[in-house]
C-alpha cells in the first residue's frame, strides 16, 4: 500500500495494480457454452512449466503460456482470440471490485485468531489463563461442542472479496490501476479487477 494526496490535500491510502496487458485467450458464447463470457490470461509463462493440455489452449488462442487466468462476463464491447486488454477499459473515479487470496498465517490460537481479548486482570487466582479461549461448552447437556465454536485453527489463505474500491489514477502506458484502499493478497500475488455490480 501507499498513499497520495487528493485535490482538497487529504492524505488517501491506496494500491496500486498492475492491470495488464491481459490477452483474450477464450471467447464463449451461448451457442457454444451456454451463456456469454471471455477468458482473459496475464503474465507470461515458460512453455517447460506448461502443461501439454493448457499449451493447447494458448496455441489455438495463438498466444505465449501465461500464469493467470480469469472468465469475464460482464463486458460492454465484444473481444476477439488474441486481443490484449489493458487498464484502459477503466474509468478514473469509477468502482470495482477486487478478488483475492488473503495472505496465510498458519495455525494459530483463538487470541490471534478471533479477536479475543483474555483475562484482562491477572489476579484472583488466573495462574496462566490470559490469553486462554475459554468455556467452549456446557457439561452434560448439550455433551458435545456445537459447530462453529470459535477456536484455534488455520488463519487466512481465504478467497476475499473486496467491493467497492474507487479507482482514483489510471496510468495507461504503464497499465496502472490506483484503487483506494487495500486489496487481498501479499505483494506480487494475483488478483481480478472486476466492474463493481
Amino acid at each position: 500500500m501507499t498513499s497520495i494526496y487528493d485535490a482538497s490535500g487529504t492524505q488517501v491510502p491506496c494500491t496500486v495494480i498492475e492491470a495488464g496487458p491481459c490477452v483474450v485467450t477464450q471467447v464463449k458464447t451461448k451457442q457454444s457454452d451456454g451463456y456469454d463470457a471471455i477468458q482473459l490470461a496475464y503474465d507470461d509463462k515458460r512453455e517447460k512449466k506448461t502443461t501439454k493440455a493448457m499449451q493447447g489452449h494458448f496455441a489455438k488462442a495463438k498466444v505465449t503460456p501465461k500464469h493467470a487466468l480469469a472468465e469475464f462476463t460482464r463486458f460492454e464491447e465484444q473481444k476477439e482470440f488474441g486481443e490484449v486488454v489493458k487498464a484502459d477499459v477503466f474509468v478514473e473515479g469509477e468502482y470495482v471490485d477486487v478478488i483475492g487470496t488473503s495472505k496465510g498465517k498458519g495455525f494459530q490460537g483463538g487470541m490471534k485468531r478471533h479477536g479475543f481479548h483474555g483475562v484482562n486482570d491477572a489476579t484472583h487466582g488466573q495462574h496462566d489463563r490470559e490469553r486462554s479461549p475459554g468455556a467452549i461448552g456446557a457439561s452434560s447437556d448439550p455433551s458435545r461442542v456445537f459447530k462453529g465454536m470459535r477456536m484455534a485453527g488455520r488463519t487466512g489463505n481465504k478467497r476475499i472479496k473486496m467491493i467497492n474500491l474507487q479507482i482514483l489514477k489510471i496510468d495507461a502506458e504503464k497499465n496502472l490501476i490506483v484503487v483506494k484502499g487495500s486489496v487481498p493478497g501479499a505483494k506480487g500475488s494475483y488478483i481480478i479487477v472486476e466492474r463493481w455490480k
